[in-house]
């Protein structure tokens, strides 16, 4: 029964239209199943046969095996490029956070000459498209081997700080608008009670940036774990890395399909579950810190 101001009794004022809910549930269904649709083919094309694959796509398979699964580390040395990838990514990661976390307290809590020069410079390396540093890093690290006799080309190091230079910068930038956010106070209330500049960050600045470090770690790490240009140049058959070694599972007479896609979903497993486990401190470090 209508109420004196017009609108059904029972009814919120703020409540949205049944139509927009209904709405919603198809749009959302639409792109949940657009997302979904690549990892079903995905997993199922893992689990059949070659011969099941090579042909005419089945969305129904026919026969299940996970001989696929075994068998992908016998056809390319994927354990191997596991492991690279595992140290490569890893170490790019750690170093990032590292550099990044005293360059942006340093910016965020001191006033120095060039100080906007910095940070300005920092942001507009990322303006620039990854390919063009691809020639003068070969170069630069040719170069430094022929005459020190350092072998970065080709080497797991070399490729680690061929990812410092994509992720550091941002991974600063970041953090600058992170620290910023923290109240100073804190930092002064440790100094009083005793802490230097040093045990303040690690004590108190630290532990309340643990959102954006997170952030900045998961982004560091997806950076050099799914990286292919730099990682098909600057390694050899001893440091080569998973992105490059799926190639492997393609020959000059077939395509190992089915155990290509079951090294896809391997590869996959470390950042699904890093994103699974950090979710809440990625939103909170990217919403607190990269729109500052």
């Amino acid at each position: 029964m209508p109420s004196r101001d017009g609108r059904r009794a029972g009814r919120s004022p703020m409540a949205a239209p049944r139509s927009f809910l209904w709405t919603r549930r198809v749009v959302l269904t639409l792109l949940a199943g657009f997302v979904l649709l690549p990892v079903y083919v995905m997993i199922s094309s893992s689990l059949k046969p070659l011969q099941d694959v090579s042909g005419k796509f089945r969305w129904i398979p026919r026969g299940l095996t996970v001989q696929p699964y075994v068998d992908i580390w016998d056809t390319v040395p994927l354990a191997r490029y596991f492991v690279n990838s595992l140290i490569v990514a890893g170490a790019a990661t750690v170093c990032s956070v590292v550099i990044a976390v005293f360059a942006a307290y340093a910016v965020s809590r001191y006033g120095f000459r060039g100080k906007r020069v910095f940070t300005v410079t920092v942001l507009s390396t990322q303006m620039f498209p990854g390919i063009l540093f691809l020639l003068p890093l070969f170069l630069i690290f040719v170069n430094i081997g022929n005459s020190t006799g350092v072998a970065l080309y080709g080497s797991r190091g070399g490729l680690i700080l061929t990812y410092l230079t994509f992720s550091l910068p941002f991974s600063i930038w970041m953090l600058i608008g992170y620290f910023d956010s923290i109240p100073r106070d804190l930092d002064e209330a440790a100094m009083v009670d005793g802490c230097g500049p040093l045990r303040a960050l690690f004590r108190v600045v630290v532990p309340a940036a643990v959102p954006g470090i997170v952030a900045v770690s998961v982004y560091a790490f997806m950076t050099a774990w799914g990286e292919v240009l730099f990682a098909s140049v600057m390694t050899n058959d001893a440091t080569r890395t998973l992105a490059v070694g799926l190639q492997g599972y393609a020959t000059q007479n077939d395509v190992y399909w089915n155990q290509a896609m079951a090294a896809s979903l391997v590869v996959s497993v470390p950042v699904v579950a890093g994103f699974l486990l950090l979710q809440r401190y990625l939103v909170a470090g990217l919403t607190a810190g990269a729109v500052k």
